[in-house]
């Protein structure tokens, strides 16, 4: 059974298996010393299974640490080693050991055992010694060391295991191609904290409790193609043709009947272009001439590329290897016909339009936009374009918000800004609901504040008030007038940006008729230490950017207030730092909510 394992360093790690007696030690014995000579620089961690030590009895490391101490450190000037005590029933935890060593010098981490868990190894071999694959069990396997005598599929990456060299090569292809664990971690499932306040709630909890709130939307609208981006299908979409439509050449080349032994040249008969046919059957012995995506006449099954064959007074000769079948595109390989193209509840991009349209589809059945009432209330608030009154503030949530749902396909009613009475909020209210699938409001829903919103809303709708345990944006109010959905988000406007992400987001993706949306956080390395504060979700807006290393890098815009617009100006994506996490250092894994076409 394979255990699921998450890289947490910023560096590839790469497994060695293989089954007792295959040579795994003595293997690494050899490629650690080439790769050094080559100038990697690696770190290794062995599975041991069974009791050992690393110091001897009877030095003064070894009898304090038998004596009690829980961590022991030994130095000189040479070299220093940390050991500690950490008995544990079952093995040893990976993740947890590979956060123990210094990256800083290390350019890849080779791990010996822990061959149940789900990370990329290369499997050592031997068919003499009559074992089983692990390969077939396990889908981790990138390479496969073994002897002359195993037989393997071709697709396999095979290496000789008793080739170093070769071996060295194909870890330092590893290293120069891999690139950070994209980690898609949905928002929800952030680990929680959970505070001793009943009226606190984690960002989990708020979410969840929101999402089983929602019902979609089940009225369709029937839209044509050029009105298709940005909605969500309301029923899969069935590809009325193959694609390909038929089989056809992957590159530019000749076509030909494989067999084996192949003749030493061949008769051309023909030439095919894209968009056009070669009507007769190619006999053995002859071939045609072939663009990139023309149909492949009949008794044609493989095309060598042009650069590995030679034409000479209507002869062709063929140089390299040849596969039967290689860059021949069958029908239906992409798409097949009365196969779904595009599922139900999907939300239609650039990238699955253009697929659509490839298939001739002209009409499609999508779920109606979800309308969205959005007001702001207060004295202190006037509108952009207007005299700014003496102790006011322009109202700036009103427009982000209303862009935000507008880059989330809602269709939205703005109500304005509302006199702060409590008959006027309960109607601004009211007429929301009345028109609109969702009612959103910022500002007046903080404990103790003394707006009349929170009247009005008692009056005329089941309203919660919480305290999430988050910066920015801990107040957030949420509920239900009549059968629409309601927010009342915070005042400060960073606040409402970010809970807007968090919390309207995902309702109103799945009010839409969006299925199994998640926000998605990115893996990526911290440029500096970021701190937040242990049972509280801290959203940092964040740079972040492809490094030199080819890593994902992030560092944080500087000053966090509240009020600080410009901080977001600045960013493209939050850096979240769970509830469970208050430290992260520099060099660190830090996860990233990228802004992508919101914000």
């Amino acid at each position: 059974m394979s255990i699921s394992f998450t890289n947490p360093l910023s560096l590839p790690v790469l497994g060695f298996c293989a089954y007792s007696g295959t040579g795994k030690t003595t293997l690494l014995k050899k490629l650690i010393p080439e790769l050094n000579r080559r100038g990697v620089r690696m770190a290794v961690v062995k599975h041991a299974h069974h009791n050992f030590d690393v110091d001897i009895p009877g030095k003064d490391s070894y009898e304090m640490r038998k004596a009690g101490a829980k961590q022991m450190l030994v130095a000189s000037h040479v070299r220093w080693a940390l050991m500690t005590e950490d008995a544990r029933e079952g093995d040893p935890e990976l993740p947890h050991l590979l956060k123990q060593l210094d990256t800083d010098n290390i350019d890849i981490v080779l791990v010996e055992g822990f061959k149940k868990l789900t990370l990329p190894k290369i499997e050592l071999h031997r068919a003499a010694h009559g074992k089983p694959f692990i390969y077939q069990q396990d889908d981790n396997i990138q390479a496969i060391a073994c002897c002359d005598d195993t037989v393997l599929p071709a697709e396999l990456t095979r290496l000789d295991i008793n080739n170093v060299e070769q071996i060295a090569d194909y870890v330092q292809q590893y290293i120069s191609q891999w690139r950070p664990q994209i980690t898609h971690i949905p928002l929800a499932e952030v680990p929680a904290c959970e505070l001793d306040s009943s009226s606190s709630l984690t960002v989990r909890q708020g979410i969840d409790h929101i999402l089983n709130q929602v019902q979609p939307i089940t009225a369709t609208d029937a839209v044509s193609l050029d009105q298709l981006d940005n909605r969500v299908l309301a029923a899969d979409a069935i590809s009325p043709i193959n694609v390909p439509q038929q089989n056809n050449s992957a590159m530019d080349g000749y076509g030909f009947a494989f067999s084996d032994p192949l003749p030493t040249e061949f008769t051309l008969v023909g030439e095919v272009l894209a968009g056009h046919s070669y009507d007769k059957q190619v006999l053995a012995g002859e071939a045609v001439r072939i663009m990139t995506g023309a149909p492949v006449p009949a008794g044609v099954d493989t095309v060598q590329p042009r650069e590995l064959a030679h034409e000479q007074a209507g002869k062709v000769s063929l140089e390299g290897k040849i596969k039967q079948g290689q860059n021949v595109r069958q029908a239906g390989e992409d798409i097949a016909k009365g196969a779904a193209a595009i599922n139900q509840g999907q939300r239609i991009g650039v990238a699955a339009q253009g697929l659509l349209a490839s298939l001739g589809m002209a009409q499609f059945d999508v779920y109606r936009r979800p309308k969205v009432a959005v007001f702001s209330s207060g004295d202190e608030v006037c509108q952009p374009g207007e005299a700014l009154k003496s102790s006011c503030i322009f109202d700036a949530n009103r427009y982000s918000i209303k862009a935000m749902l507008r880059r989330l396909g809602a269709e939205v009613i703005d109500l304005g800004i509302i006199e702060d009475s409590e008959a006027a909020l309960a109607q601004a209210l009211l007429t929301g609901a009345s028109q609109a699938d969702m009612v959103i409001s910022s500002g007046g829903v903080s404990v103790g504040d003394a707006d009349y919103i929170k009247t009005a809303l008692a009056k005329v709708g089941e309203i919660n008030f919480w305290r999430i345990n988050m910066r920015p944006g801990r107040p957030l109010a949420f509920g239900k007038i009549n059968d629409c959905l309601f927010f009342g988000l915070p005042g400060n406007p960073v606040a409402v940006m970010v809970s807007l992400l968090q919390f309207v987001q995902p309702a109103l993706r799945k009010l839409a008729g969006e299925q199994a949306w998640q926000p998605q956080l990115i893996a990526a390395i911290a440029d500096q230490p970021l701190r937040s504060r242990s049972g509280r979700t801290e959203f940092i807006r964040g740079i972040y950017h492809l490094g030199q290393d080819g890593r994902v890098h992030v560092r944080s815009t500087g000053a966090q207030g509240s009020g600080m617009l410009s901080s977001m100006v600045q960013a493209n994506c939050l850096i979240v730092i769970a509830d469970d996490n208050a430290n992260i250092n520099a060099g660190e894994i830090a996860y990233i909510q990228p802004f992508a076409d919101l914000v």
